[in-house]
């Protein structure tokens, strides 16, 4: 922890500020000036935002609002609580709504149509002739006009255009008002790319690491702890100051389709590794240190999604009005809060808490103690009386994006989300987040309807509470921005964060942490590691005509399931069976569909259908007769069983089941083995009998895999869920419920449950094990 001399103390000594305070300025970049101090905080100012340099008492500070005077929050030296109070307490109404205004997501350049679509000079970026790290028309319509200061980035062209456009924003926005820097944010962006190679000593966009639960596979809080450290460092490179992670709901529904980036079924394994990560993100250690722990490797970490999004009724998701319950049957409420309160609410490190929380889009059904059926982010139980009274909770709240805005025409439409408030207006409900205790708003770049509903809390609780009220957010918003050393100095180096974002060393970390993700599953009589330069027959994968959430339909084709040119560095890559001396299936977990079938409604049915974890058609016999929860008063009012039993669905990759036997019958005696990238747990009774290996993952890149199955690492990983025996333990199991399933047995005696995982010796009895396998 950097520490520096009070001035009392310099005085003390017979020595002046200026004896001992050495001040010198270097230009950053053509626009970018850094004020150094060898006792103080170097600060960051742009030529260009009218900012200028004060001293006092031999120290040099910003004049962020161009008043000629060191205001409190301008002045470094002092408690972080002090400053925010002070500024607070200092800028408008207007200012505030700004602060508590989080923006859609915004790509670099932004993009010439749809989604994310954004304008240069009221062209788009091509035509323009602006370069691509410039502010787009409307980021600086929400940034001056609606003093919005927290940016939610997606896509960017490349790490220096990214260091750019931050630059560029910082400026931009130094020269408004009181300076206050933009937090830019960021979803989770180190995901692996499959088909890319690994070259020791190479870089590359970004470093690459698991998922949520190839992390939780690894078992290791440790790996996870680093990996924040990395991403951490990585981000404040590209200009980012907040992650919208870790997701830290418990996977305990196995249909959900999110339960890929959750840690998992099992809360105290979440619990370690939620604290692990926020850990890793929010300290910064040596010279990086400003105080506390925070500094300028510090990123903000918004845990989600309070108080767990995991218990989807059915499975289906809360991005939808289908999905807007989540359900429990077990009453296990308390488990799901866990990885909060015993994990992201106490860490290890100086940070103590992760500093933001995002509730998630459902009605935690029959949980609010105050009789409200609301969405998490609306109930004033789960937010004040629970989050912030019970558990002391007084960080920034933040909705999940899109809570404020309204239906369309149909449940399974991608638009607003505001379950439980659909017959409120947009400022009605941003009023009903205010008053549950919430601080800020995701997905809104509008700061109109958050000053009407300041006018309707100074209508209920008089003009000074409300005043108070909003104060009270506005510390919090800016407490954040205040650690991150943002206002000292937002700036970057571009041609630094070329060199650290993807640098060799993280991507090899990140390599490293993949081989540990994967789990082997079944390795019959010990077939691998299969370590000579043998022939592989690797059968292509059919991808069939699939419809993403923002209804775009893809074409059916048949594609090389992994890189065959990685592929042939390990093997002879052959075109048949008959040429091999082992195969290769390279499949995906079954898909089939989100629980929600619009053409069922149109023909009089409800609508709802079954999820299912097995390629073979499946008919849900023992599904619920009545639902727990349903209504949308809006859409379908009528609709008050959600239940889908005895309907029937198909998997759209039923074809990978057949690849698997077609390619067994083919090869006869010799060895098949079978690589499943898991989106969700999966029945493994269709195939597992038939094959000889079976490695399971959440995504790797290609090489990974190579690597395991020519010997080169040894498998480590651990199952972070169950894998079912058959959809009737899905069907029966409780939502809410961990560990509730009957397992998939092998044909070696192994149960595929929480905590297995093989070697090459066998079944893995370690450390790991003993401290977290059920008693």
């Amino acid at each position: 922890m950097k520490s520096y001399l009070p001035i009392s103390m310099i005085l003390a000594l017979g020595l002046s500020a200026c004896e001992r305070n050495q001040i010198t300025e270097e230009q950053l970049t053509e626009d970018v000036i850094l004020v150094k101090q060898s006792m103080g905080q170097t600060l960051g100012y742009s030529k260009t935002s009218g900012v200028t340099i004060l001293q006092e008492s031999g120290f040099a500070f910003k004049d962020l609002n161009k008043n000629g005077e060191l205001d409190v929050y301008e002045d470094w030296r002092l408690p972080v609580e002090e400053r925010a109070k002070d500024l607070a307490s200092k800028i408008s109404k207007e200012q505030i709504a700004g602060l508590m205004l989080y923006s859609s997501h915004q790509s670099i350049p932004a993009n010439p149509q749809g989604f994310g679509a954004g304008t240069y000079g009221g062209k788009p970026i091509s035509e323009s002739g602006m370069p691509t790290s410039s502010i787009s028309d409307q980021q600086k319509q929400f940034l001056q006009e609606d003093n919005l200061r927290h940016v939610l980035i997606t896509r960017v062209e490349s790490p220096r255009i990214a260091a750019e456009w931050n630059n560029n924003v910082q400026a931009f926005v130094e020269g408004l008002g009181f300076g206050i820097p933009a937090n830019n944010s960021s979803d989770p962006r180190h995901s692996p790319v499959a088909s890319t190679e690994y070259n020791a000593g190479a870089g590359g966009t970004i470093s690459m690491w698991p998922e949520s639960l190839g992390m939780a596979a690894t078992f290791d809080p440790a790996l996870v702890q680093r990996f924040g450290e990395i991403a951490s460092e990585e981000y404040r490179a590209l200009g980012i100051s907040t992650a919208l992670s870790p997701q830290i709901d418990l996977g305990t529904e196995p249909r959900w389709n999110r339960i890929k980036g959750t840690f998992g079924e099992d809360s105290k394994l979440a619990a370690d590794l939620a604290r692990a990560y926020v850990d890793g993100f929010q300290t910064s250690s040596g010279d990086a240190e400003i105080t506390g722990g925070w500094g300028f490797h510090s990123v903000n970490a918004m845990v989600k999604h309070w108080p767990s999004g995991g218990p989807e009724e059915g499975g289906r998701d809360g991005h939808f009005a289908y999905g807007k319950f989540a359900v429990y049957p077990g009453n296990n409420f308390a488990e799901h809060l866990v990885p909060f309160t015993e994990g992201a609410f106490k860490l290890n490190g100086p940070t103590g808490k992760a500093t933001a929380v995002m509730p998630y889009y459902t009605i935690s059904f029959g949980q609010d103690k105050n009789g409200e059926s609301v969405a998490n982010g609306y109930s004033k139980y789960l937010i004040t009386d629970l989050l912030r009274g019970e558990y002391g909770y007084e960080g920034v709240v933040c909705t999940d994006w899109g809570v404020t805005g309204d239906e369309r025409e149909n449940v399974n439409t991608f638009a607003g989300k505001p379950w439980g408030m659909e017959t409120a207006t947009i400022a009605e409900r941003h009023f009903k987040v205010l008053m549950a205790g919430g601080d800020q708003f995701g997905g809104n770049n509008d700061k109109v309807p958050v000053l009407e509903a300041f006018e309707m809390m100074e209508k209920e609780m008089g003009e000074e509470a409300a005043r108070v009220r909003m104060e009270q957010s506005a510390v919090r918003l800016l407490r954040n921005i205040f650690n991150a050393g943002l206002f000292e100095n937002p700036y970057l180096d571009p041609s630094v964060t070329e060199q650290k974002v993807g640098n060799a060393q993280f991507m090899e970390e990140g390599y490293t942490a993949q081989v540990k993700s994967v789990v082997l599953l079944k390795n019959e009589a010990q077939a691998l590691p299969i370590k000579e330069r043998k022939k592989v027959f690797i059968p292509q994968r059919y991808l069939p005509s699939t419809v993403n959430w923002w209804g775009m339909k893809s074409e059916a084709k048949w594609i090389d399931p992994v890189n065959l040119e990685i592929a042939a560095k390990y093997f002879d890559v052959v075109k048949t069976a008959a040429e091999a001396d082992f195969s290769l299936v390279f499949v995906e977990s079954p898909e089939s569909g989100t629980g929600y079938d619009l053409a069922d409604r149109e023909k009089g049915g409800n609508g709802y259908v079954p999820i299912s974890l097995q390629y073979s058609p499946y008919k849900a016999e023992l599904a619920r007769d009545q639902s727990l929860a349903a209504g949308d008063p809006v859409l379908d009012p009528e609709v008050t069983n959600r239940s889908y039993k005895n309907k029937s669905v198909e998997t759209a990759n039923y074809q990978d089941l057949v690849t698997i036997l077609e390619t067994k019958k083919a090869m006869g005696d010799k060895p098949v083995f079978v690589v499943i990238k898991a989106a969700n747990p999966m029945v493994m009774a269709e195939f597992e009998s038939e094959v000889q290996g079976i490695f399971f993952h959440f995504g790797v890149q290609d090489q990974v895999i190579f690597d395991l199955v020519s010997g080169k690492y040894e498998p480590s990983a651990l199952l972070p869920i169950q894998l079912p025996a058959s959809m009737a333990t899905v069907e029966t199991q409780l939502e809410d419920t961990a560990h509730d399933m009957e397992v998939h047995v092998d044909a070696a005696g192994n149960a595929y449950d929480f905590t297995f995982g093989l070697n090459w010796s066998g079944v893995i009895q370690d450390e790991r094990v003993a401290k977290y396998k059920r008693k």
